[in-house]
């Protein structure tokens, strides 16, 4: 017999009366907070953060989209799915109750293969990234290049980033990092904010999803 189908309500933390805005917003925070990139790439935390990750943006991708979102809530409706999802032993993934073999995997992006799969929960993160990023000064414009912030506050990091910046900007670069003035610095290839990230250090990546995860969560408390 299959495993049960996860509930991406529960995954997001979500009552399923929820408004897009409450799921984009949960969808920030669960991902921000399960991202793999959080912890070293040999850790052995790897494996089940990158599970949660992926069914993190499966839930967003599906909620996030009226039509998708009504189809699956039909679905869950026919089928019994109930609303206060269980825990599921085996990987603590939340869980929920069901009562037929229907194809949940239908919905998200599992109903490609694993690297399609990947390849657009990559980019659906990086698009929510980018937005937060403009959000905090860090990224500008509709191609969301990286701001004078977002190197002041890569410089910053350690010097695994500073190697980074200084390989991606010989010459100038060195008397902009002397004269403590990075933050007249730009992206001299006119990549995005996020794909600057991925080329990050690994430990960079970790301490800038750490803070942005700290912004996002202060807001909510907040708000």
């Amino acid at each position: 017999m299959s495993s049960p189908p996860v509930d991406y309500y529960a995954v997001l933390e979500l009552p399923s009366t929820a408004t897009q805005v409450q799921i984009r917003e949960a969808y920030k925070r669960a991902a921000l907070r399960s991202h793999p990139d959080r912890v070293p790439s040999d850790s052995p935390e790897r494996p089940a953060r990158t599970k949660k990750f992926q069914q993190i943006n499966d839930a967003y991708y599906t909620l996030s989209d009226a039509t998708r979102r009504r189809d699956y809530d039909a679905a869950r409706s026919f089928h019994d799915f109930s609303s206060s999802a269980a825990m599921d032993d085996s990987d603590g993934q939340p869980q929920s109750s069901w009562k037929s073999s229907f194809p949940f995997s239908a919905f998200g992006f599992g109903a490609g293969n694993q690297a399609e799969g990947e390849h657009h929960t990559n980019e659906q993160f990086g698009s929510v990234f980018e937005e937060m990023l403009r959000e905090e000064g860090m990224a500008e414009g509709e191609q969301a290049h990286p701001t004078g912030k977002f190197w002041s506050i890569v410089g910053g990091l350690s010097g695994g980033a500073m190697g980074f910046i200084v390989a991606n900007f010989p010459g100038a670069l060195a008397g902009a990092v002397a004269g403590n003035r990075l933050g007249a610095v730009r992206d001299a290839r006119g990549r995005s904010v996020y794909s600057v990230f991925q080329e990050l250090p690994q430990g960079d990546k970790a301490r800038l999803l750490s803070q942005l995860a700290a912004k996002v969560f202060a807001q909510a408390v907040g708000s």
